[in-house]
Formats: structure tokens, C-alpha cells, sequence
């Protein structure tokens, strides 16, 4: 089995392993930094499950910043009808695509 790790940031939880690629909230960081994310609340090394209270202590995630961009428009329109109401509001979300390289015990 794979090594992988549970982490935390931007508010939302992430099952990651060595490689994967993922989208998380926006990051003060620019494109081919590097990032260490210590708020990992699991990790699986292949043979034993270690699970924190709430932070698995020493325990870091590595990985790069590929690039900043922002996701696809989602539209809230509110209408009553017969009532000359309604309204249209649009909103994108400012992400950072993050690349794993490393998960330490």
C-alpha cells in the first residue's frame, strides 16, 4: 500500500500522496516555491496508520507551487417571480495548485 497523508489547510481536509497534484486555497506563495504544510492530522506509511490528537506530531508535508489561478465562475441568480426581483451574483475562487514531493513521518 501507498504512503499517503491527511492534511489541512484553507479550512478543508486533503488525502495526498508523493505526486499527486491538487488545488487548494489560495496560498501567499509564488509559482516554484516550495511549501511545508505541518498540519497533517494522518499519515500511512504503508505498514502502520499513525492518527494525531488533532496534529500527528513531526510530521510534514512537502510540496511545490506549480501555479496560481482561479476556478471556474459559479453563478447564484435569486428570483421571485410576478415581483420584478431578482438578482445575479458571480464569484471566483483564487486557488494555488500544489504538487506533493515529500511526506515525513
Amino acid at each position: 500500500m501507498d504512503a499517503y497523508a491527511v492534511i489541512e489547510t484553507g479550512g478543508k481536509q486533503y488525502r495526498v500522496k508523493q505526486g499527486d497534484v491538487l488545488d487548494v486555497e489560495k496560498l501567499d506563495i509564488e509559482a516554484g516555491q516550495k511549501v511545508t504544510l505541518d498540519r497533517v492530522l494522518a499519515v500511512n506509511t504503508g505498514s502502520a496508520l499513525t492518527i494525531g490528537a488533532p496534529v500527528v506530531e513531526g510530521a510534514t508535508v512537502t510540496a511545490e507551487v506549480v501555479d496560481l489561478h482561479r476556478s471556474e465562475k459559479v453563478v447564484n441568480f435569486k428570483k421571485k417571480r410576478r415581483q420584478g426581483y431578482h438578482r445575479k451574483v458571480g464569484h471566483r475562487q483564487s486557488l494555488t495548485r500544489l504538487k506533493v514531493e515529500a511526506i515525513t513521518a
